[in-house]
């Protein structure tokens, strides 16, 4: 029944005469469409558009084809330089296709997932930066990640960013289910075994390069049993403080072994410089030792020489060797005194007299005198 008044009555079809967008009676004014035109005028159009003008076979078909057409158009998928393509046929791994245009069966038999490869991931351990809470320009710490033990029994708070990128797209997809939060706990574990068998001193100064190394590999190692599919490309310690309760004080310890070490350098420069000069001073006097020694045993041995020569000489003549030894002892005692003789024979009433030590004198003057 068409939405006009077919009815001979005042009222019509509608309650009251009035038409159905609540206006007076239709007799005047403008009145609603026709919805059962419309639906015609329709039916007529898409049939005119149909090769025959009519719901033929042929018409069927080429929506069919048209159909198929695009189902099959819809497998065709494009893989970035950046990205690694993963295709599943009904949900399970299929193969791995490299970046460019590529083709799938369409759905739902293939599927296929372009996961990035070459982008670089940052995980945060002990602390977030201002990308992972919105903030222009602020850092906020973790203190339940961040507070470790060392070897040496200290507390020290690290801060470690973990930076990775997906290897292998194949087990990335299908071995992990959160990689994020995998990363992280296995950056977590073993950072804690690394700061475990290391000293707060070496963590905290000229360690840290290694404390570095060693986590990155055990990531790795660990990443790779799991078969992740994930490369750990560095593992960077962005800082490595004593907590903030004790920092003033453990300043202070650090400042006393700093003092502790210079004295130390200078006391050992002092006896590096000391101890060289003591022993060449040791060796000198050794050494002039040594040539007393020598010197002594050479007189001793030449002494010893020249009285076996005298003995035997004295053996021969014994008079002339006791005469002459008898000379020679005077001249060596007399040889520095002064010396006045005395001729008891000469006389009374004259003194002999030869000054001996004035003939000396002027002799020497002499010969001065000449040279």
């Amino acid at each position: 029944m068409p939405w006009n008044d077919q009815g001979g009555g005042g009222g019509g079809g509608w309650q009251g005469g009035r038409g159905p967008w609540g206006q007076g009676p239709q007799r005047g004014g403008p009145q609603p469409p026709n919805l059962e035109d419309l639906l015609k005028k329709g039916q007529d159009r898409f049939k005119g558009a149909l090769p025959g003008g009519s719901w033929g076979g042929k018409g069927i078909v080429l929506i069919l084809l048209v159909i198929v057409a695009a189902w099959l158009l819809s497998g065709f998928y494009r893989v970035g330089a950046d990205e690694q393509g993963v295709v599943l046929r009904f949900g399970k791994y299929y193969d791995t296709t490299q970046p460019g245009l590529r083709y799938h069966l369409p759905a739902p038999i293939e599927s296929a997932l372009t996961p990035k490869v070459t982008r670089i991931n940052r995980v945060d351990i002990g602390f977030r930066s201002a990308s992972d809470f919105g903030r222009a320009s602020a850092v906020r710490s973790v203190p339940e990640e961040s507070l470790m033990l060392t070897g040496d029994e200290n507390i020290v708070d690290i801060d470690v960013a973990v930076f990775w990128r997906i290897s292998d797209a194949r087990d990335f997809l299908f071995n992990l289910q959160q990689p994020e939060n995998t990363v992280k706990a296995v950056a977590e574990s073993m950072i804690r075994e690394v700061v475990g068998r290391s000293r707060i001193d070496d963590v905290l100064t000229e360690g840290r390069e290694r404390v570095e190394l060693e986590t990155q590999q055990l990531m790795q190692e660990t990443l790779d049993a799991y078969g992740a599919g994930i490369e750990i490309t560095q593992v960077k310690l962005q800082q490595a403080d004593p907590p903030a309760a004790v920092i003033d004080a453990f300043r202070d310890v650090q400042a006393a072994r700093a003092d502790q070490e210079r004295l130390r350098n200078e006391a050992q420069a002092y006896a590096n410089d000391i101890v060289p000069r003591a022993r060449g001073e040791a060796e000198q006097i050794r050494l002039e030792a040594e040539g007393y020694r020598e010197q002594t045993v050479a007189d001793a041995e030449g002494e010893v020489a020249r009285y076996l020569a005298i003995q035997e000489q004295y053996a021969k003549a014994r008079d002339v060797t006791r005469k002459r030894l008898y000379y020679e002892t005077l001249e060596s005692v007399l040889a520095g005194m002064n010396k006045i003789v005395i001729d008891k024979a000469g006389g009374s009433g004259v003194v002999p007299y030869l000054p001996l030590p004035e003939v000396q004198r002027r002799s020497q003057q002499g010969q001065g005198g000449t040279q």
